[in-house]
């Protein structure tokens, strides 16, 4: 039944064609961030990847990641010898600005194989619903704009994730899905997001017998444990060995940045920043106190400690409970039923909680959740109910990492054509659930999906017809704002599906 569709690789390599003609497009500071890692793993020894600091882009990523940018470099140098160099600060020659690109284009291969893995690997049943959700990841506009245009390697990572998410559906072939993620986190630690579900699952799953929790298997254990402590002591023990752990440690995780990122990402805080923004007006008329030093703070959307000018602030304590305390709710039901549905809801539920909790969270997350709720969002009518708003509102929120004028069209377009073309192929193929739906939710999800299409003209069009440079923080925090409400609210239908499914 999916030889109806277009195959995933006619689909890639369409896409590819595509994506070698956006090799001109806009390139964020990401890009430069890039050519800097490459120069600093190419031109330095390991011992001084960690501390160097020419540019203010300095290496942030795990181990196994500066070690792909090191292998990266070796095909470099025969392209472009000047883009290794540490002091060529924001050196973008045409040949470094394509083998970039291309670079971007070959890992991700990755990406086209897991998705290839997850049709083969779905029951007969779901084949056609499967072939459907892969090609629209193949072609996500999410990883179109993350990666093609604005610069990150999200797309041989997310392969990675969604390998290892395949790999679990089968006992036969759990413990290589946990390898895999802890590879994972070794090359891009904002999976640590995901890394509760996948605790409680190999934990269940893998290490405790099937009839009863109080019967530990312990070879498996040990094999999982074994295979974990070999990655990450690959990973991470050279760096333990020079004593460089505590520098490491902070460039992974700078918490001195604020709650919320340059562009807030469209969660509680970006509400909760909204409001605050509101009642700075109807402040003295309630007779709030108003704290003026905070008023500017906010509304540039500016990296740094956010204050908050009538609201109460919000510290990375509080951000920390709330997340943990949104994970442990679905990982109840994870550790009481560890099938790979369940799992997958789990996973797609801690990359709620964090998404929406988090502290300093960027935009770009927003794939943590997309990505594997896409792989069961096709399960029956309900699931599809609550991922509807969340497409839209998560692939909007984007749309600030592309502010030049020449981009609109490309990102507008595309996004727009893949959300009018997927929802209504997934809307034909989900099949009715024997639970009823929730009426006034249905009705919510089509309302604010109607509302999207005024917002993207009036935000990136319209705003600089009427205000010129004039209030230039409305269209970040329109934005923010309707997608935060989309999230917020698939992520409450989401919760009511999982638990009740």
């Amino acid at each position: 039944m999916a030889d109806l569709y277009p195959s995933i690789t006619q689909c890639a390599v369409v896409a590819t064609a595509f994506k070698v003609l956006l090799f001109p497009a806009y390139k964020s500071t990401d890009f430069e961030v890039h050519r800097n890692w490459l120069a600093i793993t190419n031109s330095l020894p390991v011992q001084e990847w960690y501390y160097e600091k020419t540019s203010e882009w300095t290496l942030d990523y795990p181990p196994f990641f500066a070690g792909f940018e090191w292998i990266l470099s070796q095909f470099a140098k025969f392209v472009d010898p000047e883009m290794l160099k540490v002091s060529n600060l924001g050196h973008d020659s045409w040949q470094t600005v394509y083998f970039q690109r291309a670079s971007v284009i070959a890992t991700e291969l990755v990406l086209v194989y897991a998705l290839s893995f997850f049709v083969k690997s779905a029951p007969l049943a779901l084949k056609r619903p499967s072939h459907a959700a892969a090609l629209s990841l193949l072609l996500s506009p999410g990883l179109l704009i993350i990666d093609h245009i604005h610069f990150q390697y999200n797309g041989f990572m997310y392969g990675l994730l969604i390998l290892s998410l395949v790999l679990a559906r089968k006992e036969s072939t759990t413990l290589a899905s946990g390898f895999l993620f802890a590879i994972l986190l070794c090359l891009k630690h904002i999976y640590l997001y995901l890394a509760p579900a996948y605790f409680v699952f190999l934990l269940r799953a893998y290490c405790l017998g099937p009839k009863s929790i109080f019967h530990i298997r312990f070879g498996n254990a040990i094999k999982l444990g074994t295979g974990i402590i070999t990655i990450f002591g690959a990973a991470f023990g050279p760096f333990a060995y020079w004593g460089q752990i505590p520098q490491l440690m902070s460039r992974l995780f700078p918490f001195s940045r604020g709650l919320c990122h340059a562009y807030w990402a469209p969660n509680i805080w970006a509400i909760y920043s909204f409001t605050d923004r509101v009642l700075i007006y109807v402040a003295p008329r309630l007779g709030l106190a108003v704290n003026q030093e905070a008023v500017n703070s906010v509304t540039r959307g500016l990296v740094g400690d956010t204050s908050f000018a009538v609201l109460p602030e919000i510290t990375a304590t509080m951000t920390f409970a709330l997340t943990l305390l949104f994970q442990v709710i679905p990982l109840i039901k994870l550790f009481l039923n560890p099938t790979w549905d369940t799992f997958i809801g789990a996973v797609t539920l801690c990359g709620y909680a964090s998404f929406l909790f988090g502290w300093h969270v960027h935009e770009k997350a927003i794939l943590l959740v997309i990505i594997p709720f896409s792989l069961i969002a096709l399960k029956d009518r309900r699931y599809l109910g609550a991922f509807r708003p969340l497409a839209v509102a998560g692939h909007v929120s984007l749309f600030p990492l592309l502010f030049t004028a020449s981009e609109f069209p490309v990102k507008t377009v595309y996004t727009i054509f893949w959300l009018v073309l997927f929802l209504l192929a997934f809307d034909r193929l989900a099949p009715a659930s024997h639970r009823s739906r929730i009426f006034l939710f249905d009705r919510f999800s089509l309302l604010y999906i109607t509302v999207s299409i005024p917002l993207i003209l009036y935000c990136s069009l319209l705003h600089r017809v009427v205000w010129g440079e004039m209030y230039e923080f409305l269209p970040l925090m329109f934005t923010s704002s309707y997608a935060a409400v989309g999230v917020v609210g698939s992520w409450v239908g989401f919760l009511v599906v999982y638990f009740t499914s």
